[in-house]
């Protein structure tokens, strides 16, 4: 019987992929407008690293090999060769904080039903309403 074996694997791929499902229904939404996490000291370095060993290695397509060379190379490299790329990492994450800080008051003051409706329009249609109000102040005063 051709198929009959993977029709029986399908079936427990599909029951495990329910129980996830389920499983995800509990956990709250991410919020889009959350600010992201800044990046390590290691990741602004593999960041200039991968566009060095792209030049290097035309031909490599594998990221896992770029992964291997680039914590090999950062495991080499003394404290002082890492600073500047700690010293962006820490400028990043003092960044992160300001915005984390001005996204968190935002939350708890969050009640104007005004913004809301503002946030709901485009900035576009919002200056378009704008531009129609002055244009009928100035036919107006003529």
């Amino acid at each position: 019987m051709k198929g009959g074996k993977s029709s029986g694997a399908t079936r427990k791929a599909d029951t495990k992929l329910a129980v996830k499902k389920t499983a995800a229904k509990g956990k709250a939404a991410k919020d889009p407008n959350k600010p992201k996490r800044p990046a390590s000291a290691f990741f602004v370095f593999m960041e200039d690293f991968r566009k060095q060993f792209k030049e290097d290695h035309p031909n490599n397509k594998s990221v896992a090999a770029v992964g291997k060379a680039g914590g090999a190379k950062w495991r080499s490299m003394s404290d002082s060769e890492k600073a500047p790329f700690q010293a962006k990492a820490e400028k990043r994450k003092k960044e992160y904080e300001k915005n984390l800080d001005t996204y968190n008051k935002k939350l708890a003051g969050g009640g104007n039903d005004d913004d809301d409706e503002d946030s709901d329009k485009s900035k576009s249609e919002v200056n378009d309403e704008a531009d129609e109000d002055e244009s009928d102040d100035e036919k107006d005063d003529d």
